[in-house]
């Protein structure tokens, strides 16, 4: 069963999160409705050159929320995408922006194409167009509207879009913050690429951290051991994948569009990653069973799943066959409304995508920052910083007696780079917004699930804003 035939598109779902939650909020129904209601978006067609011919190509921006400036969110290239579903990823940004106090407005971009159909030739001409577009209607820039990538697109589409804005602004000097998500040498910041993929493990650390809320579900705290499945090897789920197998949890199942493959004793994702380059497919990779289908993956028993695809994976058709007891929604809107109310019902922890997924916009933050600032983290005070653990550690040689070994002193002895600080960041911001969310849900007894609470958290954040700013009393 689709999400449609669920009875609901994704946008339909993601406003009855909000609307669910905003009954248990106080706030006055019009500034309820101005937070919830998209105020931007943008479709356009744009003519490019394949060969001898010419194809027109349709794309969306949309700006859900202006409370913030600029707003922030991914633009991502797919012939799935159409109005409904960018302006319902425009609206999750916006929430999830506030969860994690970044200080953003939502928005999401989307251009009908399926990238692999297209040569890199013809995938530039169609990123540098779609960018100038948006640059005649002003959805681009530092102060205005930063894009990202999102699925089927990466730091490769953001340079051209980070070259093309020069060409029109080259006179501005903060231009490079007009988009995130760029490679290094283009301006981006150490961290970007796993940044996702890492907050998920961060936020999923913590919820495994709380023994009263294991027991709950029947778990202990912890992730060693603890069996995952990942759904979606791209980007952030290779790399949840990959920290969650650091934390020695064990990946039993790996999915992607192709099938899906399972092994109890776990699977080596390294060995995965390069059979599937070399084969190019995650099937029939020695020691593991295929599964019928990469919707099998979903249907595993396990302790941990990760949806990191696409939305509406778990539908009301097969939400009674997940045996998972949490459920990390790396991909934005894995999961339908009618899907969770079943998972609910099952007593399966749902740790929603409005917040898990929100290390890729941290992060990007942290960048557009250092594109602002002109400076790389770290370069100011790492020396410093390792100059004076140095001194400190002399002393406690000649204190104690005991000399260290020059690792010993490497380990301790040295300052914080620009990676360092941005997982540091990270690390923090997934923290202390779970715990937000948290506290939400156990002081009020009428909010039966972690993303009632985020969106709750939400809407107070993006409420608070709108009444500071004079809008509503």
């Amino acid at each position: 069963m689709s999400a449609m035939e669920d009875g609901h598109s994704f946008l339909a779902s993601v406003d009855r999160y909000y609307d669910k939650a905003a009954a248990l909020t106080v706030h006055a129904e019009g500034l309820l409705q101005q937070i919830k209601t998209c105020n931007s978006v943008y479709k356009f067609q744009f003519p490019v050159r394949r060969g001898d011919a010419y194809e027109v190509i349709t794309a969306w921006r949309a700006e859900h929320s202006h409370h913030k400036l600029p707003v922030k969110g991914g633009i991502r290239y797919s012939e799935e995408a159409n109005q409904d579903e960018v302006i319902a990823l425009a609206t999750l940004m916006t929430y999830k922006c506030a969860i994690v106090d970044v200080p953003f407005g939502g928005a999401k971009g989307a251009v009908k194409i399926n990238p692999r159909n297209y040569s890199v030739d013809e995938l530039q001409s169609i990123t540098r167009r779609y960018t100038a577009e948006l640059i005649k209607k002003n959805f681009i820039g530092p102060a205005v509207d930063v894009p990202a990538p999102d699925y089927g697109t990466g730091p490769r589409e953001m340079a051209w879009i980070a070259d093309t804005y020069l060409a029109f602004h080259g006179d501005q000097i903060d231009a490079l913050g007009c988009v995130t998500g760029k490679s290094v040498s283009q301006g981006g910041v150490r961290g970007r690429t796993e940044a996702t993929g890492l907050g998920v493990f961060y936020g999923l650390r913590e919820a495994c951290s709380i023994e009263e809320d294991m027991k709950k579900i029947g778990m202990t705290t912890g992730l060693a051991g603890k069996t995952v499945v990942v759904q979606g090897l791209g980007n952030v789920g290779y790399h949840a994948a990959k920290f969650f197998a650091e934390a020695d949890s064990k990946i039993i199942a790996l999915a992607e569009y192709e099938g899906a493959i399972f092994n109890s004793n776990g699977l080596d994702l390294e060995a995965v990653v390069k059979h599937r380059k070399e084969t190019g497919s995650l099937l029939n990779f020695p020691g593991a069973t295929n599964l019928g289908s990469r919707d099998e993956a979903l249907e595993l028993e396990c302790d941990i799943l990760i949806p990191a695809a696409l939305e509406n994976q778990i539908t009301a058709e097969n939400a009674p066959r997940v045996k998972a007891k949490i459920i990390g929604e790396a991909a934005n809107g894995p999961i339908t409304a009618d899907a969770e109310a079943i998972l609910d019902a099952k007593g399966i922890m749902v740790v929603p995508d409005v917040y898990i997924n929100a290390g890729g916009v941290t992060v990007s933050y942290f960048e557009w920052l250092k594109n602002l600032s002109h400076v790389r983290f770290g370069r100011m005070g790492k020396r410093f910083e390792q100059g004076a653990y140095e001194k400190i550690l002399t002393i406690v040689e000649r204190e104690t007696g005991r000399s260290l070994t020059a690792d010993e002193r490497r380990v301790v002895a040295r300052g914080a780079d620009e990676q360092d600080l941005v997982y540091s960041g990270l690390e923090e911001t997934m923290i202390s917004a779970y715990h937000q969310i948290r506290e939400i849900k156990m002081r009020n007894p009428n909010v039966d699930n972690l993303r009632t609470a985020a969106f709750i958290n939400a809407i107070d954040k993006v409420a608070s804003c709108y009444m500071e700013l004079g809008i509503f009393p």
